[in-house]
């Protein structure tokens, strides 16, 4: 097979040995493949993927068809479209993926959209209710929300029937974020410097990192709880511990990763009971800013890197475009 190789710091596209799947593994023909911050950092030698998963070749996401099943599957079979988060190893034409985290693809999604699924969502879902309990009614705040998980999130909340202020830096993606959370329910779009104004905040989801914590906590409500998710922005700053004391506040740290199989798999099937209906149904939206050959991948990671985009940035077969 070909897959997109990291070598020194660049991006090739090179053969590689077929993977084989193992018991409960299902070998996927890869029609397309998320790009994520994840795949930035890997490719500059700062984020390495976990034991088992190809060191040379990103990837944290994926959609395609199985080819064939191992030994121990149950769910899926040959010729099943199925999406799932990945330790890495995405962006090739062939790639393993356990069962338990496969998830099927409804037959309305495209395949770029399919792609650039599982990671952002799973993500926003686990922050959102399973590290921070989010309840109907609350307030939530969203930074960097013209990004894949920024978007999945505001929709997912507003879904819940929470109250959502959306950060966006690039005023010309403030309709297009509004217009999306308009479908989901209660969504307001304002510039970063805007959002301490509109609290208290319940829930606060940071994709950003270290410069918007301060902020993050002067906007905290009584028993509120930040989850920091991305730290594409900085990593290390000063918190005032009085400031989270006094609002009896929690912040949670996570990456999907490096997790055990067991707490995947949880992740994995929460998303398929509570947020696939609400695809299925055309009810969240999953915007492509471009889709790009696999072997072009360095011209994604560049327009990715850019910034200013809508949604998600897709490698694609070229079947799949």
């Amino acid at each position: 097979m070909h897959a997109v190789t990291i070598v020194e710091g660049a991006l090739r596209w090179q053969t590689h040995p077929d993977p084989v799947p193992d018991d409960q593994e299902l070998l996927v023909a890869v029609r397309a493949a998320g790009i994520n911050g994840a795949d930035m950092l890997q490719r500059r030698g700062h984020y390495p993927p976990p034991p088992g998963s190809p060191a040379d070749i990103p990837g944290m996401e994926l959609a395609g068809e199985v080819l064939a099943v191992g030994v121990g599957c149950s769910t899926f079979r040959p010729g099943d479209r199925v999406m799932a988060v990945v330790g890495g190893g995405a962006q090739a034409e062939l790639a393993v993926v356990h069962e338990r985290v496969a998830l099927a693809v409804p037959e309305t999604l495209s395949w770029p959209e399919a792609g650039g699924f599982p990671e952002v969502f799973t993500t926003a879902h686990d922050a959102l209710f399973t590290q921070c309990g989010l309840g109907l009614g609350e307030r939530v705040l969203i930074h960097g929300a013209a990004g894949g998980v920024g978007l999945a999130g505001v929709q997912l909340a507003a879904r819940a029937g929470a109250r959502v202020v959306a950060t966006v830096r690039d005023e010309r993606r403030h309709a297009d974020v509004a217009r999306i959370g308009a479908r989901c329910g209660s969504v307001e779009v304002v510039a970063p410097d805007a959002a301490a104004d509109r609290g208290p905040f319940d829930v606060v989801l940071e994709v950003i990192g270290a410069p918007n914590l301060p902020g993050d906590l002067a906007a905290l409500a009584t028993g509120g709880r930040i989850s920091i998710i991305g730290v594409g922005a900085g990593s290390t700053v000063d918190v005032n511990l009085l400031a989270l004391m006094g609002t009896r506040g929690r912040i949670y740290g996570s990456t999907l990763r490096a997790r055990p199989l067991e707490q995947k798999a949880d992740a994995a099937q929460l998303v398929a009971h509570h947020v696939l209906p609400l695809l299925e149904a055309g009810e969240l939206q999953i915007p492509v800013e471009a889709s790009v050959a696999m072997a072009e991948a360095t011209t994604a990671y560049e327009r990715f890197e850019s910034g200013g985009k809508l949604g998600k940035i897709v490698l694609v077969n070229d079947a799949a475009r």
